[in-house]
């Protein structure tokens, strides 16, 4: 279950094409196909960037035909580096796509379709979950605080907790952030992933020659959270595209500071044939 890189309609996103997904809409975007100025060129999609919203809203537009969502039904949250995973239906959805999110939250989930849950990323670790059985979806934002406190495995616990959701039956995509091979940080980011994973943490954490400096692997950490939660391991497809390496393709907060646009994933149910 491989996540590839895709585009329709001039829109360059990332997204799943296994056959098991084709009862969610998803994609994760790049910042490609918009029609935004720089420092936002060009398909800026944050709501609070700077950007014009006559922009931000078009680009969704482009970016929901490119991934077969709907521009008209999202549900955004305003993200706060949480564990916070907010169950939510038709009557959260906001009307206009250039609008910010409005709860505190790092995670979405609902069982409804038609509601496009959407979270926003410029490093940090994307992740969209499917249960195809129960028809239930979930869209995690995941920094390294959230990585930390296991946002992820929330998400998915959330789902099996209030939806009736298997973890056997859950598939997961981590799409493009931020790599080990330009995640450099101080002893924080390992001090927090091991106050969560404990020593499982460990093969995601890599101490570098510089005293006090270390390599951290936030993909491969959310991967673990999911196997922990009971996922089956060949059912989470990680995204190898790293967002501080491919400035060509995608936005990096740690390269280029607030200058720059905003990504995001999303995912939506479609009907039942």
């Amino acid at each position: 279950m491989d996540i590839t890189r895709q585009q329709r309609h001039g829109v360059l996103f990332y997204a799943c094409m296994d056959p098991a997904w084709r009862g969610a809409a998803h994609g994760f975007s790049t910042r490609l196909g918009g029609i935004s100025p720089a420092p936002w060129d060009s398909l800026d999609l944050g709501a609070n960037r700077g950007d014009h919203p006559a922009n931000v809203r078009e680009n969704f537009v482009r970016f929901c035909a490119a991934v077969g969502t709907d521009a008209r039904s999202l549900v955004k949250n305003h993200q706060v580096h949480s564990d916070l995973v907010r169950p939510v239906t038709r009557a959260d959805i906001q009307s206009d796509p250039a609008a910010p999110g409005v709860y505190e939250a790092d995670g979405l989930v609902t069982d409804e379709p038609g509601v496009c849950l959407t979270i926003f990323s410029g490093d940090c670790i994307p992740v969209l979950l499917y249960d195809p059985v129960r028809r239930c979806i979930a869209a995690a934002h995941a920094g390294w605080r959230g990585t930390a406190l296991g946002i992820a495995a929330r998400a998915a616990e959330k789902m099996c907790g209030d939806y009736g959701c298997r973890p056997a039956d859950i598939l997961a995509a981590i799409g493009p952030g931020i790599g080990p091979c330009c995640f450099e940080t101080h002893v924080d980011v390992p001090d927090g992933l091991r106050g969560g994973l404990g020593v499982e943490a460990d093969p995601f954490i890599h101490p570098l020659s510089r005293a006090g400096k270390y390599q951290v692997d936030l993909k491969g950490a959310n991967r673990r959270w999911l196997e922990l939660a009971g996922l089956d391991p060949d059912h989470i497809s990680v995204c190898d595209a790293c967002t501080a390496c491919r400035l060509d393709i995608f936005w990096s907060h740690r390269v280029q500071g607030n200058a720059r646009g905003s990504m995001a994933a999303m995912i939506q149910l479609l009907p039942t044939p």
